[in-house]
């Protein structure tokens, strides 16, 4: 059967990409592959411009700062409003004890723009983000960003000022590297320390375990082991998880409060390390410090459960929500024959035939498909606007529900499928005077179209409804 170039390129783009813009059907169709291996080589591939951005460790200090004087600043106006109804009160005035009582209640103040304000230090993360994606050429090295973040999540409700700093830092560097990089870098962050409560994690027979009498926490274990490398119910044990948490006590943060230099970095210590060798599933690991953690996770990289975990996942994510056994196997070996080689792993999807053949039934996630409709209209979005659509559509960027981050199968979006149509008349409405429906609909879909979805737009009663039946057609919904 003969394959239409121009249809192959337009599911490239939208399996594989953050979606067709103007021109780009045509410009990969003569080897959509090759444009989309292409994009993983390129010596930059993965990185956003970070001239004007803190380090992760810069903004929670910042925010730290930021929360102490607002603090300050509110204990002082409440001290002046005492001062002036003590003041009032003993005058025995009825008008001014009304006017002190109104005083004594204030509204709550307003977020103010400075760059230290833990609002701003995310949305110019999300900014920076949400520009990379609109503007990709095809957006293939995007989306791994996207999924290895989803993958390592951590939320910025609880890490509000580094969400965004830790993906640029943990995830994007590594994102076409080895996964036991990625592991190490992203089980080290403190983003993933304080998010999983490791920072507060104490050895019950340490230093520090002894003294104090706090004792282990196991989530960083259990998520690792369950969630970030060998998947669940596989090979380890409730003991291995103890076991493991056991060697990563140590691994915390420099106290923020205390360090304006460094805190918010990552720290060893070793009077909160629980001593002696640990067995973690069948293998023992001597009491070297800091190291014992970084070697068993250089196990955890490697372990043929985790390479079936990582396959499992990567095909579920790009292709169909039950995976074609022959593809997850494909990938889980070439990322034991390369020791996790994350470009070699996007190279051998790319390659499959498996990847390429499976219906387009698979429904894009609220940011795939809100990235999807910006570069389909050429119009580039206000972050603030995206991100409020991001969260009705119940994926808040960098707010994940739990650990396991958000899920990849289509039953946990098809409730949300309504708010999609009141965000798609709301866009249309704004935009339909800027718009040509017909145009989008090629620069979108071109061949991918059916009969039915042009029928349907050629008849709208308004360029406005049009736009927004476009953007809910199947083709574009679905990759």
């Amino acid at each position: 059967m003969t394959v239409d170039p121009k249809a192959e390129a337009a599911l490239g783009l939208h399996r594989f990409g953050m979606g067709p813009r103007a021109g780009s059907i045509a410009a990969i169709a003569s080897d959509p592959r090759g444009a989309l291996l292409a994009e993983i080589d390129r010596a930059d591939a993965g990185r956003v411009p970070a001239a004007d951005l803190m380090t992760s460790t810069q903004a929670v200090r910042a925010a730290f700062e930021f929360r102490a004087e607002r603090q300050a600043k509110l204990r002082l106006e409440q001290a002046k409003r005492d001062a002036e109804r003590k003041r009032l009160a003993e005058q025995g005035m009825e008008a001014g004890m009304e006017q002190a009582a109104t005083a004594a209640d204030p509204a709550p103040p307003k977020e103010e723009p400075r760059p230290d304000n833990p609002q701003q230090i995310t949305l110019k993360e999300a900014s920076a983000r949400i520009a990379a994606a609109v503007n990709a050429d095809v957006g293939f090295v995007e989306r791994l960003v996207w999924f290895w973040s989803n993958h390592f999540c951590v939320s910025a409700d609880k890490v509000p000022a580094m969400a965004g700093g830790y993906e640029r830092e943990a995830i994007r560097p590594h994102a076409l590297g080895r996964f036991a990089d990625m592991l190490l870098a992203v089980e080290s962050h403190p983003a993933m320390l304080f998010y999983l409560d490791n920072s507060a994690s104490i050895g019950p027979n340490s230093v520090a375990g002894i003294n104090r009498a706090r004792g282990l926490n196991e989530n960083l274990a259990r998520e690792i082991l369950e969630l970030h490398t060998l998947g669940v119910r596989t090979v380890y044990t409730q003991a291995d998880v103890t076991r493991f948490a056991y060697v990563i006590t140590g691994w915390t943060i420099v106290p923020v409060g205390n360090d304006p230099d460094h805190g918010g970095e990552f720290t060893f210590i070793k009077r909160m390390h629980e001593p002696g060798a640990q067995i973690v599933i069948g293998k023992s690991y001597p009491d070297s410090g800091v190291e014992q953690g970084r070697a068993v996770l250089a196990d955890l990289a490697r372990h043929p459960a985790t390479a079936t975990h990582v396959a499992t996942k990567l095909a579920r994510h790009f292709v169909a929500d039950q995976p074609p056994p022959a593809l997850v196997e494909t990938l889980a070996k070439r990322f034991l024959d390369t020791d996790g080689d994350l470009k070699e792993l996007a190279r051998a999807l790319i390659t499959a035939p498996e990847s390429w053949e499976a219906p387009r039934t698979k429904l894009k996630r609220p940011g795939e498909w809100v990235i999807g409709y910006l570069r389909a209209t050429g119009l580039k979005g206000m972050p603030e606007r995206v991100l409020g659509v991001h969260a009705m559509l119940g994926e808040p960027l960098w707010r994940p529900p739990a650990p396991k981050g958000f899920s990849d199968e289509a039953g946990a979006w098809l409730d949300g499928l309504a708010q999609r149509l009141d965000v798609a008349n709301t866009f249309a409405r704004r935009v339909a005077e800027r718009v040509d429906p017909e145009a989008v609909i090629e620069v979108a879909l071109g061949p991918l179209a059916s009969a039915q979805t042009r029928q349907t737009i050629a008849r709208a009663e308004s360029r406005e409804q049009a736009l927004a039946l476009l953007l809910l057609a199947p083709e574009f919904q679905r990759r």
